[in-house]
């Protein structure tokens, strides 16, 4: 099916299944009416001479600067110049692609004043999977990720490069063989295609699709080591969150009780103590308070991807615009600084189920560093020191990017969003997250293989996908190979969906 852009609706799984899956998507014929409608005041404001910043007058600093009939036109071609300024390595294909996506839904409100063979080059250009070549760094997250778009904007131009069908080529030369015209930049084209912070939106979407999916795995981890450690489940029992209020809480001990669910824990064969330590009895609450500050910072997102982030802002029907900061990227950055950090929370509590395991003092009856030869054999051991490290450098990005403004263009751009830095870092939060997770995983497995009770069925099949990948360690090996499997592992979400297809959704 093809996804129908109209400016409103858009979804963090819409942002995925276009930018990661290349779904389809053509433009809602209503949303071909509004940016007609808004260009068509456009061109009657040029022709009436009225100043409109970015139209007809410099930008930033120079915003007081009025244009003549000649420049207004060369003037976009040399924004797109001077703002493709980011440095270094290029951004991957689908943060690209998502962020080509959330400009086209600004541009389908009818309210940026762009002309329509603009965002339907954007369209065909997604459709037909021609990806501008943009560096992921030199955005400050306000005004836009103005280097980032910038490198987009030069497609339309004929110039800058794009991958097309596996292969970095010229910008002319990749449109040219997919068939898409090149349309120039004429009045206001050029700002109205980089002024907003699309960029970093769409790797917060994408990011959160990951992060939600990395959570219901560590959910099943916890379930793992639970069973592993003979935990007292009675913590887990939904009215007593129930009572406490907190719905990611709730669904956190919904989501574990039907992983150990048929297991002896769960029908409270086993013999365990009265009151576990913190690691193990407050799960829910802490991955439940990651639930919930996803869930907000999912709804900030989504309003950023539905709403008019464009500088100025045309309002068709009172003949009006206005010029504003809708490009700030704060209303983004401060939910998702903190969506990351919780990802490293949730990370230093799987870390310390992992120690509980290794522990003899701690894990129950189970074998030093869950090896047979202590001594001879050193077991676990060294996985923990790879899953501290890894912690260590998670709680370094975790610093707030939403804090560290720098002025910028002679202070006429004085705070910034810093969103970009966030959006990077996220995304390395999250890269450390799979490989400390995959070494609970690894760990819970082999505890379980020196257990003689019955698993809940979550459990059992959670063990079974990582048997198919890691084999129990009998006897000390280097074990770099096994961590690196179980980081893609848990990058694949193969453990997450053999799962769920046994016990249900875990959301």
């Amino acid at each position: 099916m093809t996804l129908t852009i109209t400016g409103t609706g858009l979804t963090v799984e819409d942002v995925v299944a276009v930018a990661r899956h290349h779904k389809k998507v053509t433009l809602d014929p209503q949303a071909i009416k509004r940016i007609v409608a808004c260009r068509e005041l456009l061109e009657k404001k040029i022709a009436a001479h009225e100043v409109m910043y970015g139209v007809n007058t410099g930008i930033g600093e120079f915003s007081e600067v009025v244009l003549n009939d000649d420049q207004i036109r060369d003037f976009q071609r040399y924004l797109i110049y001077n703002h493709a300024a980011g440095i270094g390595e290029p951004a991957p294909i689908e943060y690209v692609r998502g962020a080509m996506l959330g400009r086209i839904n600004v541009h389908a409100h009818g309210m940026s004043g762009v002309r329509l063979v603009i965002t339907e080059t954007l369209v065909a250009m997604l459709n037909k999977g021609v990806t501008p070549y943009v560096c992921q760094k030199g955005s400050v997250g306000a005004s836009g990720d103005l280097a980032p778009m910038a490198q987009i904007a030069l497609l339309l131009l004929g110039e800058g490069k794009a991958f097309y069908k596996g292969k970095l080529l010229e910008g002319k030369t990749a449109m040219d063989k997919a068939g898409i015209p090149i349309p120039g930049l004429h009045a206001r084209d050029g700002l109205a295609t980089i002024n907003g912070s699309n960029l970093l939106t769409a790797m917060s979407a994408i990011f959160l699709y990951d992060a939600n999916r990395w959570l219901k795995q560590a959910e099943i981890a916890a379930a793992m080591s639970l069973e592993a450690l003979k935990a007292n489940m009675r913590p887990y029992t939904p009215k007593l969150h129930q009572a406490r209020g907190f719905q990611g809480a709730v669904r956190s001990a919904l989501a574990i009780g039907k992983c150990v669910k048929e297991g002896d824990l769960e029908r409270q064969k086993i013999q365990c103590k009265v009151q576990d330590a913190y690691s193990m009895r407050s799960t829910p609450q802490v991955i439940g308070a990651a639930h919930d500050a996803l869930h907000y910072a999912r709804s900030q997102v989504e309003i950023e991807l539905n709403g008019v982030g464009d500088n100025p802002v045309f309002f068709p029907e009172e003949g009006l615009h206005l010029s504003g900061a809708n490009f700030q990227g704060t209303p983004v950055s401060v939910p998702m600084d903190m969506a990351g950090a919780c990802i490293t929370m949730v990370s230093v509590l799987s870390e310390r189920r992992m120690n509980r395991l290794n522990n003899p003092a701690l894990n129950v009856g189970l074998p030093a560093f869950l090896t047979k030869g202590a001594g001879m054999f050193s077991g676990l051991m060294l996985s923990q020191y790879t899953a501290d490290m890894q912690i260590v450098e998670q709680r370094l990005l975790s610093t707030p990017a939403c804090i560290q403004s720098i002025p910028a263009a002679a202070d006429q751009e004085d705070f910034v969003s810093m969103g970009m830095n966030t959006a990077i870092k996220n995304f390395q939060i999250l890269d450390n997250a799979y490989g400390i997770l995959g070494i609970e995983f690894m760990a819970a497995a082999q505890a379980l293989d020196f257990r003689d009770y019955t698993f809940g069925k979550g459990v059992v099949t959670a063990h079974e996908v990582i048997r198919k990948y890691v084999a129990f360690l009998d006897v000390d090996r280097p074990l770099y190979a096994d961590h690196t499997t179980m980081k893609e592992l848990v990058k694949s979400c193969e453990i997450l969906e053999e799962v769920e297809k046994r016990v249900g959704s875990l959301d």
